[in-house]
């Protein structure tokens, strides 16, 4: 009896991480020139002879000459619990939402103090970060046919906060985006150590979204629905969705380190589908 119960719980754990694997892996970043299906390092002219850098992914189904979509992410904070380094090169949320098809998927960097690398704590020299994505995009949708009315900002955990406190930090930067999705943390749901994290700020912040469409992920999603944007839900059109990703990953024995991930969508789920969903729509054109 005792060998049937350690053979079940053996074949039951098994079965969890078999169902937790990866369908998806991130493309490692290379020097290589940009091509379809090639995640790149790109220093921007103004940066040359530095350390900040931004990267770029092209599509498998990328051609010249032809418009896609922009998913343009934000990185969380270094984060040895879970692994993150805080870098560039280390982002997966987008990948994971595109699937590495039909949008091009852009990764800015927070612009340390000093311009001279890229900042893994926080934002850095926020006007240079900001400045950094404004120059930009514009030049990487020109350059690769990224289409300037179906751009989407979106963030891991710092960088679900960075969608909202750098990409709507002005009305020319908020200007750019068609939607906006976050994982894990939202700018205003809590007030942290740098200036204007505050709840009211962060309300002026998201009022720059007039109505566009936000779709805020996380393990508590719904709180940040109750505890921040009940009373708020006129600024943008918000869907909220929880993703329990203790359901999806067997930790720390599983293919990630902690349960706060940016690698959630890179094994499949209903959770998934739902995002993907969220996204397909808003890529269809208005009617």
């Amino acid at each position: 009896m005792m060998k049937r119960i350690v053979s079940l719980t053996m074949l039951l754990t098994c079965s969890l991480l078999q169902a937790a694997d990866f369908d998806l892996k991130t493309p490692p970043m290379t020097d290589e020139a940009p091509a379809a299906g090639k995640r790149v390092r790109q220093v921007a002219p103004e940066y040359e002879g530095t350390q900040v850098y931004h990267s770029l992914y092209l599509p498998t189904d990328w051609k010249p000459g032809e418009q896609y979509p922009v998913i343009v992410e934000y990185t969380g904070n270094y984060f040895p619990p879970g692994k993150g380094s805080g870098e560039v090169k280390d982002a997966n949320l987008g990948y994971g939402m595109s699937a590495g098809r039909g949008c091009i998927w852009v990764v800015m960097p927070y612009v340390e103090k000093g311009r001279q690398e890229n900042a893994v704590l926080w934002w850095g020299d926020t006007k240079a970060t900001i400045d950094y994505c404004k120059l930009n995009l514009p030049r990487i949708c020109e350059t690769f046919g990224g289409d300037m009315d179906n751009l989407f900002v979106c963030g891991f955990s710092r960088g679900a906060i960075g969608s909202s406190y750098i990409g709507l930090a002005d009305d020319e930067i908020a200007a750019f985006w068609k939607g906006m999705f976050t994982h894990d943390h939202f700018d205003g749901q809590k007030k942290w150590g740098y200036p204007e994290s505050d709840r009211a700020s962060a309300l002026q912040r998201l009022a720059r979204l007039q109505g566009r469409p936000v779709l805020i992920c996380g393990q508590h999603a719904s709180h940040v629905r109750e505890q921040f944007l009940q009373d708020h839900l006129e600024l943008a059109d918000f869907t909220f969705l929880d993703v329990p990703t203790w359901d999806l990953f067997t930790v720390p024995d599983g293919p990630v380190q902690h349960l706060h991930t940016d690698c959630w969508m890179h094994t499949e789920s209903e959770y998934r589908q739902q995002a993907r969903a969220w996204l397909h729509k808003r890529l269809q054109p208005a009617n």
